[in-house]
């Protein structure tokens, strides 16, 4: 036994641990900073790693395009030839229906998306809610490349011998949109490629949109129905306005994966550097056109208008996303101002 200031007595064994915990504390302390500064500086050097891939990746189409704007300049954005024969090359077809298309698969895939996503959480009996998660994960994994097979063997023939005549007869001659319903019905073309790309991102949008629809409280849900509102009016005046942010991110990611799709729609659109009123007619898109003729080119300016065309393309996914960005942060301080 030992004794302290006050004379009180207290085991030797309990004095060694004091003196070894007071050893060991620096140590500890050591191994923590050493272990922070670690992870630290890895998960610094993992993001730095993305802005370099990235600004990489910007300057490398910007150094191959240089050719390219230096003999055709900007108008090169609004020319629409394309004649490698002759060397002249413009991006405004591919820009068109790269738009176009995108277009045409996000008015399709955005309401269908969201009755999707409805169904699942709001509507959808209790054994059906897993199947059709799984179903929508299942649509989500499929290669591009199987969707493109199966738009221009099967889809498009059907499409061309069934729909498109009955299309092309009863809106064909509507005084203002009776253009985008003319032509032959070839089956492939900027409708089908959308139409396609809408199925692609269905499953994108859709599960985001579920996501984001079951981190409603149900209380909140629950208080309505209770008051005696409709299933629709607790989507509309609670559901919506709770994941409106979360709702406009899944729609954006869907259009990211529309603008940068490549081989469902270079097998459907029917590569063709025109541009035609007729959504029926075939077309090109800037991935389409990057696919079909990259290993053709020789080393002249021919690859670098499709370095111009990678860059324009790059340009305009990196618009779309910050202007999703902002529009996110718009939401969130109108969220911030009405709390």
């Amino acid at each position: 036994m030992q004794a302290n200031l006050h004379g009180e007595a207290f085991p030797a064994d309990r004095t060694a641990a004091g003196i070894s915990h007071a050893v060991q504390g620096p140590t500890l302390n050591r191994q923590h900073s050493v272990a922070d500064f670690l992870f630290a500086n890895a998960t610094r050097i993992a993001a730095v790693t993305v802005l370099v891939v990235l600004l990489g990746i910007m300057i490398s189409l910007a150094v191959g395009s240089i050719p390219a704007f230096r003999e055709f300049g900007l108008s090169f954005a609004w020319t629409e030839v394309w004649n490698p024969v002759t060397q002249e090359f413009g991006a405004l077809a591919p820009i068109y229906g790269t738009l176009v298309t995108s277009l045409i698969a996000m008015i399709i895939a955005v309401p269908v998306s969201f009755g999707i996503a409805l169904f699942i959480t709001e509507l959808s009996p209790g054994f059906l809610r897993r199947p059709l998660g799984i179903a929508i994960e299942l649509l989500a994994g499929i290669p591009s490349i199987i969707y493109g097979m199966w738009g221009l063997f099967v889809f498009a023939p059907w499409f061309g011998e069934n729909v498109q005549p009955w299309v092309t007869e009863h809106l064909g001659n509507w005084p203002v949109i009776g253009g985008l319903f003319d032509g032959p019905p070839l089956g492939i073309g900027m409708f089908t490629a959308g139409l396609i790309l809408a199925i692609m991102v269905i499953p994108f949008i859709s599960a985001v949109m579920r996501d984001v629809f079951e981190v409603v409280p149900p209380v909140l849900k629950e208080s309505s129905y209770a008051v005696g509102a409709t299933t629709w009016e607790v989507v509309r005046n609670i559901v919506l306005p709770y994941t409106k942010v979360g709702i406009v991110g899944g729609v954006m990611l869907g259009l990211g994966r529309a603008l940068g799709e490549t081989m469902a729609v270079t097998f459907v659109i029917g590569n063709a550097h025109r541009i035609d009123p007729s959504l029926f007619m075939p077309g090109t898109t800037i991935s389409a056109t990057l696919a079909n003729e990259f290993a053709e080119a020789d080393a002249g300016i021919y690859t670098s208008s499709l370095f111009a065309l990678g860059l324009i393309l790059f340009l305009l996914t990196f618009i779309v996303l910050v202007l999703a960005k902002l529009l996110l942060l718009r939401l969130q301080r109108g969220e911030g101002k009405s709390a």
